[in-house]
């Protein structure tokens, strides 16, 4: 019996041992149901392949997706909503501009905030100087205008890569440009009463094209906007069309529309001179056939100091009123040291016969028909004067050192960067009326000499109430001559003096070749040197 007892007790301990294992499995089947999920929250983001995080991030983009798309609606709603205010904005706009008022634009005070768009547009137009001049504290603050044709554009800022002389490249630059003139030439052609056409009073109403157009001016300051002065006029006609717009970083705006006769309009051109027989000459040469010849609207007066060569000037005035029939000239002799400032005084105090427009000129000064309307256009009485640019030639002996002659003058009035530069350091050619001249106290009489002089007039009228028109002219050159700077200047005359001295050379690459000529000129020696020895060999 014992032994037939081993057996079963033997497989009773299998048995048992197989019930805990169940039971074991069986609690770690439960253990695994009722624990709960992991946050998805802590899943790793490396993590790919789970299905509950594919899940997660799809989701995800889509919570991503439905916000983006809320966003893109909140755009186009508020795109939407400024569209409707700028529409609103140029409706105002054109029914402002659609109104009868009377001529002239009233700009508001200092002190007084703008209540809507017409009173701003008005109140950006004051700020821009097209009224009133603006009092400036020196003349590094005036914005100067750059000056333009139906081809050309002529602009101070050159830099190294821009060329004084530029056909409007930029389309927008151009667009911007034809649309002044095109809205130009609709005011012209569509006046209305404040350009002085009654309606009930028929007339013969002239039609002006773009081909009409002679010149124009513009400006743009980057807290106003962009003002422009436009001039048209008839072939062979002395009357002119003037139309100032101004563009207050929105629509184009009119500003007025005028109309100006130059028939009559006499410029009493003044030259100070001391010596220099021969450039009077040649200056005289250029004023017959432009002023005598063809202009006829000229009175030239030339105040001589010293006595050296002043017979030589008389003659050459007479023999030209005898050839010319010419007798609208005035030569006042002065016994005195030479100063620019003294003579151009005297020269306008000298005219008897009430107000009139000066152009003060220098001897060295090559100018056109062109330059002689242009300066009665940009000056009036009491309200502006002229400060031209003149594009001053450089050294011809350097400019035209690659040939043997020069080539004549004529040839060499161009506006090409290695052939000069606008001089917009010079304040010396100015168109202004006498009457002006007197009101403003004239020159500096104590200063003597070359150089400042200028400046201190031209600081005048930056003070006052008067307009100052700077801008580039394309018909006004300053010919080349050899300065001599006397030890006998003051040291701020000296250093204008010699800044204008350096400047009148030659270009920045034609003296950077005479800078370094002997470099050049010791690789030219061994460049030639190989080519010799590879020919021997």
């Amino acid at each position: 019996m014992p032994r037939r007892g081993f057996p079963l007790q033997g497989r009773v301990r299998w048995l048992l041992l197989a019930l805990f294992l169940l039971l074991v499995l069986l609690l770690f089947a439960y253990l695994l149901e009722c624990t709960p999920p992991a946050d998805a929250s802590q899943t790793l983001p490396g993590v790919v392949g789970e299905p509950f995080n594919r899940e997660y991030y799809q989701t995800l983009l889509q919570e991503h997706e439905e916000r983006h798309l809320s966003r893109v609606y909140s755009l186009k709603r508020q795109i939407a909503q400024l569209k409707q205010e700028l529409q609103e904005m140029s409706d105002k706009l054109k029914l402002m501009q659609e109104k009868k008022e009377p001529p002239g634009v009233q700009g508001l005070g200092e002190n007084q905030e703008p209540g809507d768009l017409l009173e701003f547009l008005h109140s950006q137009i004051d700020k821009a100087e097209v009224n009133a001049g603006a009092r400036l504290p020196s003349e590094y603050a005036l914005v100067p205008f750059e000056s333009f044709t139906s081809s050309k554009v002529y602009q101070l800022e050159m830099g190294l890569t821009r060329h004084p002389e530029e056909k409007p490249v930029r389309k927008d630059r151009r667009d911007e440009l034809v649309e002044a003139v095109e809205a130009a030439l609709d005011i012209i052609n569509n006046p209305d009463e404040e350009d002085g056409v009654e309606e009930d009073v028929p007339v013969q109403r002239q039609t002006y094209t773009d081909s009409h157009f002679m010149e124009g001016l513009y400006r743009t300051e980057r807290d106003k906007g962009t003002l422009y002065e436009l001039f048209f006029a008839k072939e062979d006609s002395s009357s002119f069309r003037h139309v100032s717009l101004f563009r207050p970083f929105g629509p184009i705006m009119k500003v007025r529309s005028t109309s100006v006769e130059t028939l009559g309009m006499i410029i009493n051109i003044i030259v100070p001179l001391a010596g220099r027989v021969d450039t009077f000459s040649q200056f005289l040469q250029n004023f017959r056939e432009v002023c005598v010849q063809r202009d006829r609207q000229v009175h030239l007066t030339v105040v001589y100091f010293g006595q050296e060569g002043l017979q030589e000037v008389k003659s050459s005035l007479e023999k030209m009123s005898r050839e010319e029939t010419f007798s609208n000239y005035t030569l006042i002799p002065v016994d005195e040291e030479f100063s620019r400032g003294r003579g151009l005084d005297i020269g306008a105090n000298a005219w008897k016969n009430g107000d009139v427009l000066m152009f003060f000129c220098d001897v060295d000064i090559r100018f056109s028909v062109d330059f002689l309307n242009t300066c009665r256009l940009q000056a009036a009485p009491n309200k502006k004067v002229f400060y031209p640019v003149v594009f001053s030639l450089y050294n011809p002996a350097i400019v035209y050192g690659s040939l043997e002659l020069a080539p004549p003058i004529e040839q060499q009035l161009s506006h090409k960067k290695d052939a000069g530069f606008w001089r917009d350091f010079g304040f010396g050619m100015t168109c202004q009326y006498r009457s002006d001249f007197l009101n403003i106290g004239g020159f500096d009489l104590e200063v003597k000499g070359w150089g400042v002089e200028d400046v201190h007039l031209y600081r005048k009228y930056l003070r006052s109430e008067l307009i100052v028109i700077r801008s580039p002219v394309s018909s006004l050159f300053h010919l080349w001559h050899e300065k001599q700077c006397a030890d006998e200047l003051t040291p701020e005359q000296y250093r204008m003096c010699i800044q204008s001295k350096a400047m009148n050379e030659a270009s920045h690459p034609h003296l950077g070749m005479l800078v370094f000529r002997d470099e050049i000129e010791a690789h030219l020696r061994k460049q030639a040197f190989k080519t010799q020895s590879k020919m021997e060999a």
